[in-house]
């Protein structure tokens, strides 16, 4: 199946992203760059009516918000997400390990109260270096909340290094598994194809679904994917030259 459209979406995404790091003046890009797919996938395709997205991994919010802006809604862009359903933001998050813990709150209600509608969470792998994962996942577990599903956006770089030289998540699907959660994984998390096909793959085991994307960091713009800088900057006039070449930046 074709997904050219939303190849172009993620394109324009990219380069509104990059503009507004430049009126900021500061640049999560790295983890901004790697997701960009995965939440057009999630927006244009997956999420039904009474679905929730939580962004745990808000230190990545201003695509998140500019896509919110471009479906209708009105969320005030900030480095960290607050609270403001309303507007698409189903969850205070900032710190890394907040967003998972409280969407499983969230999905358990909705067991409870035998309401219909899934809960799906970004994490970074950074974040499956967190505790509060750890023991979320076991609470999920344990409840058989096969209406939450975790996607994790398996860059493998963090703030200053990489995920091998500073704390490795060696057979990460592994790992979950031995949690009793069901986990997929798609290889190439910017292939449209693949994101929306694992995604859409019905869950039949009762179990929390985890799914693991292999993605870049800093996808979409050669010189800057992979290096950790990245992580967080502010943009430098020679950065604005170098994106250019790739991007349509105002």
């Amino acid at each position: 199946m074709s997904y050219k459209y939303l190849e172009k979406k993620a394109k324009k995404l990219r380069e509104d992203t990059f503009s507004l790091f430049i009126k900021k003046g500061e640049a999560h890009l790295g983890g901004s760059f790697s997701m960009i797919e995965t939440i057009i996938s999630l927006y244009e395709v997956i999420l039904k009516k009474k679905d929730k997205f939580i962004l745990s991994k808000a230190h990545a919010s201003f695509p998140f918000c500019i896509l919110l802006k471009n479906k209708g809604y009105n969320p005030k862009i900030k480095t960290h997400l607050e609270l403001d359903p309303k507007n698409g933001i189903h969850c205070t998050t900032g710190s890394l390990g907040h967003g998972l813990p409280i969407a499983t709150g969230m999905a358990m209600a909705k067991k409870i109260n035998k309401s219909p509608g899934k809960f799906y969470v970004l994490i970074s792998d950074g974040e499956c270096q967190e505790g509060t994962t750890w023991e979320t996942f076991l609470i999920a577990a344990k409840h058989k909340l096969d209406n939450l599903v975790v996607l994790i956006d398996y860059n493998k770089i963090q703030a200053l290094t990489t995920l091998e030289d500073g704390l490795p998540l060696n057979s990460l699907s592994a790992k979950i598994k031995s949690f009793n959660w069901s986990c997929r994984q798609v290889v190439n998390g910017h292939s449209f194809n693949n994101l929306i096909r694992i995604m859409k793959k019905k869950n039949i085991t009762k179990k929390p679904l985890a799914i693991i994307l292999h993605t870049t960091k800093g996808k979409g713009i050669k010189e800057f994917e992979n290096d950790p800088v990245w992580h967080a900057r502010k943009v430098k006039p020679d950065d604005i030259v170098i994106a250019k070449k790739y991007l349509k930046i105002k």
